[in-house]
């Protein structure tokens, strides 16, 4: 069982990326609708692996993963984006990402994904 934090100002966005994450692991998945939230639920809350959105209002998403990044820098997050440019890319691997996935957010490639991720956060996933 892993935690999972979702950090996408778009509650649809949320409800997608839910929908593809393994509901019979029992995993504990937490959500947050900004930036700032998603700061403070990962400090409370310390997830194995964080699902960040890039384009938010109030702070985006490679700006929440530099802070984290500083703070915790064996994070583990996955970055999703509509709209992945080469430069947006190349500045969140610079900052850590564990990968970057297009959205919308497609079943096979996010439990991939995950299944990597929680590898390599030492989660025992079954």
């Amino acid at each position: 069982m892993a935690k999972i934090l979702i950090v996408d100002d778009s509650v649809v966005a949320r409800m997608s990326l839910k929908s593809c994450i393994p509901k019979d692991q029992g995993h504990e998945l937490a959500e947050a609708g900004d930036g700032a939230g998603g700061l403070k639920l990962f400090r409370s809350m310390q997830p194995d692996v964080t699902f960040l959105d890039i384009t938010m209002p109030d702070r985006n998403g490679l700006d929440v993963l530099e802070e984290l990044r500083e703070d915790y820098p064996n994070a583990v997050v996955i970055i999703l984006s509509a709209d992945i440019q080469k430069q947006t890319q190349e500045k969140a691997q610079r900052l850590g990402a564990f990968s970057i996935v297009k959205k919308p957010p497609v079943r096979e490639v996010i439990q991939a994904e995950l299944l990597k991720a929680l590898a390599i956060a030492g989660v025992n996933n079954g």
